[in-house]
C-alpha cells in the first residue's frame, strides 16, 4: 500500500531510525517538540519548547519510516512517538499513527499522560501500545519532580485501563526523591488492579542529559544526586512484585 499524501505537519526535534528501548523490537522513534512538564532529570530539555525544532509533514515522516520497514517486521517492532510530549500535537501524531496502521506498522505512544483525555482519544484510536511515564505517585513528590499535578496522569491511566489499552508503565527511580517506600507502595497499589498493564519498567536515574542543560544555560538541580544502587533497585522491584505487577529493571 502506498503512503497517503498528507499536508498535516508538526514540529519535531529529531528521529532515531533503529531504537531498541522505546517499545518492542526495532523501532523508528520520532521525538516531538513541546512538553508541559519540567522534570528535574529531563534528558531531552531541548524538546521542551513547542516552537523549537523543525516543521515536517506526516508524509515526510512516513517516507523515512518505510525505509526501515524490513527491520521492524523482522524484530516485531514499529514506530514510537515520544518527545517532549507527543499529545501536545494530537492531530500530527494521530495522522502518523493512522498511516502507520494502514501500512501494518505497530504504533507506540510515549507520554506523561498530562493531557486531557478528550484530546488524547483520537490518537489512542490508532495506538497499539502506550508507554505511560508515571514520575511519582505522591502528589507532593510528583510536583517536586515535574512542577505540575499528578492527577491528570492518574486520570489518563484510569482511562487506558477502562478501554483496555495495552500499556507499559515507566517509573524513574531517583534516590532521595522518588524512591520513598510510601511513594512506590502507593503507585503499586494504584496499578495493582489494572488488567491492561503488560509491563512495569523501573528506569534507574542517570545524568545523561546534564550536558544538554548546561548547553542551554539551564540549572541542573540533580548534580549531586547519585544513580541508584543495585540494592535500591531491588527494593523497588520487590515492592512492585508484591502487587503482582510485571516488573522489568
Amino acid at each position: 500500500m502506498p503512503i497517503s499524501q498528507s499536508s498535516i505537519s508538526g514540529r519535531i526535534h529529531s528521529f532515531e531510525s533503529c531504537g531498541t528501548v522505546d517499545g518492542p523490537g526495532i523501532r523508528f522513534v520520532v521525538f516531538t517538540q513541546g512538553c508541559p512538564l519540567r522534570c528535574l532529570y529531563c534528558h531531552n530539555p531541548d524538546c521542551q519548547e513547542l516552537g523549537s525544532g523543525r516543521e515536517v509533514t506526516v508524509t515526510e515522516i512516513l517516507k523515512e519510516v518505510v525505509k526501515y520497514r524490513s527491520y521492524m517486521e523482522f524484530s516485531k517492532g514499529g514506530v514510537t512517538v515520544t518527545g517532549g510530549e507527543p499529545l501536545m500535537q494530537p492531530e500530527f501524531v494521530g495522522e502518523i499513527f493512522r498511516q502507520c496502521q494502514a501500512l501494518g506498522i505497530h504504533t507506540a505512544l510515549d507520554t506523561s499522560g498530562y493531557i486531557p483525555v478528550e484530546v488524547a482519544k483520537p490518537v489512542l484510536e490508532n495506538t497499539d501500545l502506550v508507554l505511560l511515564d508515571i514520575k511519582s505517585y505522591q502528589p507532593e513528590t510528583y510536583r517536586a519532580v515535574t512542577c505540575v499535578s499528578v492527577e491528570p496522569t492518574l486520570k489518563f491511566a484510569r482511562y487506558l485501563e477502562e478501554i483496555d489499552k495495552p500499556t507499559w508503565i515507566r517509573f524513574v527511580l531517583v534516590p532521595e526523591l522518588t524512591n520513598q517506600v510510601e511513594n512506590m507502595e502507593g503507585l503499586a497499589q494504584f496499578l495493582s488492579g489494572f488488567r491492561n498493564v503488560e509491563r512495569l519498567e523501573i528506569l534507574p536515574f542517570h545524568k545523561m542529559g546534564e550536558y544538554k542543560w548546561e548547553a542551554l544555560g539551564y540549572d541542573y538541580q540533580l548534580k549531586e544526586t547519585p544513580e541508584p544502587t543495585d540494592e535500591q533497585v531491588q527494593v523497588a522491584k520487590d515492592i512492585f512484585s508484591r502487587y503482582h505487577l510485571p516488573v522489568v529493571a
